[in-house]
């Protein structure tokens, strides 16, 4: 049978999942884009990877490609929608079906008895094309043996975990909880679809942590008193091992309904979890807050906390499928020898490391290695260390690292994750350039707690022109100060200037990745002019 490259590029939904699986199957290796990735990025990996036949909606298709012009070797498009037959304007010389046609061939008598291609451990799975925070996206070549291995690391931990739910009598959904697309006044799909286990990125447990702590501003002083008093308690009892039966039924009920009021574990992933938002996550779901952590180069797999264990900011011990180490990075004064802790680049080595990318010699040589035992490893780019029981932190970046004029390394990763937890703030980017002296930011404000600061303050006008009024600026800078300083950042790290931007940076805008990790090349480019100005028009 030949073999194809079989793209699918599809917004989140079950036909994705049965493709996959069909691919699986029939060995097809199986080429994914971000649904969020601007047309360019798209078209790049479609060509990179000689793609003849894509799945994917209507709607997707003609808003994100050009397939004549960009696609040249396209032969067939398979289109989830229920009436492909309304698409008039499709490109002449590309066939055209629905799944629903394909799923009926597929079931034909001569084609079941086909014989098919059994995939071997090494074969091509999947080729993932990231959406990374810089660059063209790179296609992340997956094996069988690849998937399996971070399946079974990842299980080991947590059985019955993410895709090996599949292979379990367990329903699974995509939740829009916190969506910017949800109808206003409707109930998130946690709320129908009443989860036991829930994984979700950062960005959406401190957007759930903010909402609630808003709601619980505008409570009456009895309740506010009681809501604080349960929650220290609670974490009183928590730290010493003990339940808070009384206090889970008759305080934290309401807000665990959020979710749906079954969840028994939440799972953290993609990006570091600030530790005040864990430990409410905690407390007021009333179930335990895993974090873990790896990467695509890594099928996902490298960490995840025990569920048993209540402390913050540690993305846990190694998998069984995971080896790690941590190599001196000179530049950012991390060592493996660090009293009391070993710190270092995080690399992570075992038979989830994925076979490179796709077509990149240069940067398989720049990230991977095989050492003297023919194990494979891949540099993170992430610092970490280790604490005494074994438990890893992620406490750096090494792109995220900028030296200041005056020779001060400044992480642009430590300020934005100190100053997120300021209720103002629904998003931040640091930055700074190396011949500057100081650190400048772009802030997405809260927009209700920045309404009420411009009533306080009484400057009126539209969502935008506070946003952009210069009194507004000074006074959001001096909450960010105070903020910092309770951070305890270092004078040099706490940015002199800011940005209030009244657009919300989603993965659709093209200024955050699908796990809302910032773009900081896009970012450059959209405030270029305001970086000018904050910088005196240098």
């Amino acid at each position: 049978m030949k073999e194809y490259n079989i793209a699918i590029f599809c917004e989140t939904r079950a036909e994705w999942i049965i493709t996959a699986q069909a691919c699986f199957m029939y060995n097809f290796p199986l080429v994914t884009l971000y649904s969020t990735l601007g047309g360019p990025a798209i078209a790049h990996g479609l060509n990179e990877t000689e793609v003849t036949h894509i799945i994917t909606s209507k709607d997707l298709f003609q808003s994100r490609l050009k397939v004549s012009q960009e696609v040249p070797k396209l032969e067939q498009i398979i289109v989830v929608d229920n009436k492909p037959g309304t698409w008039t304007d499709f490109p002449k010389g590309i066939r055209v079906q629905s799944m629903a046609t394909v799923q009926e061939l597929g079931a034909k008598p001569e084609n079941l008895s086909k014989p098919r291609s059994r995939p071997k451990p090494t074969d091509i799975a999947v080729i993932m094309y990231t959406s990374g925070s810089t660059g063209i996206p790179k296609g992340v070549m997956i094996s069988h043996s690849n998937l399996i291995a971070g399946i079974t690391g990842m299980a080991e931990r947590i059985p019955g975990l993410w895709y090996t739910a599949l292979s379990h009598p367990c329903s699974f959904g995509h939740d829009k909880y916190t969506s910017t697309k949800i109808k206003k006044g409707s109930k998130g799909d946690t709320s129908v679809l009443q989860p036991t286990l829930m994984a979700a990125v950062p960005e959406i447990m401190d957007r759930i942590y903010k909402n609630v702590m808003t709601k619980v501003q505008e409570m009456t002083s009895v309740q506010r008193t009681l809501f604080v008093l349960a929650y220290n308690y609670k974490m009183e009892q928590i730290s010493k091992g003990y339940s808070t039966p009384l206090c889970d039924r008759l305080v934290f009920r309401k807000v665990r309904s959020l979710l749906g009021g079954k969840t028994r574990v939440l799972l953290s992933g993609g990006a570091p979890l600030s530790a005040a938002t864990q430990r409410f996550m905690n407390i007021c779901f009333c179930c335990p807050v895993g974090q873990g952590y790896g990467l695509t180069e890594t099928c996902g797999a490298g960490t995840i906390s025990d569920m048993w264990d209540y402390s913050t900011g540690r993305v846990g011990a190694p998998l069984v499928c995971s080896e790690i180490m941590l190599k001196d990075w000179e530049e950012g004064g991390y060592h493996s020898t660090d009293k009391p802790n070993p710190r270092g680049e995080i690399l992570i080595g075992g038979p989830n490391v994925t076979m490179g990318y796709y077509k990149n010699e240069a940067k398989n040589r720049e990230d991977f290695f095989v050492d003297k035992n023919s194990q494979r490893w891949f540099c993170t780019g992430d610092i970490g260390e280790f604490d005494p029981d074994g438990c890893l932190k992620i406490i750096d970046r090494k792109k995220d690292l900028v030296k200041l004029q005056a020779g001060e390394y400044v992480s642009l990763g430590k300020v934005e994750a100190v100053l997120k937890n300021c209720s103002l703030i629904d998003n931040i980017c640091a930055y700074a350039n190396s011949d500057e002296s100081y650190v400048i930011g772009f802030v997405v404000p809260n927009q209700k707690q920045l309404m009420t600061l411009a009533k306080e303050k009484r400057i009126v006008g539209s969502w935008e022109e506070i946003c952009n009024n210069p009194e507004m600026e000074k006074e959001v800078l001096r909450i960010i100060t105070d903020a910092a300083v309770a951070g305890k950042l270092e004078r040099f790290e706490i940015p002199k200037k800011i940005r209030l931007s009244a657009e919300p940076w989603t993965p659709e805008t093209g200024l955050v990745t699908d796990a809302f990790k910032l773009k900081r090349k896009e970012l450059k480019t959209h405030y270029q002019d305001d970086i000018e100005r904050m910088y005196g028009g240098k």
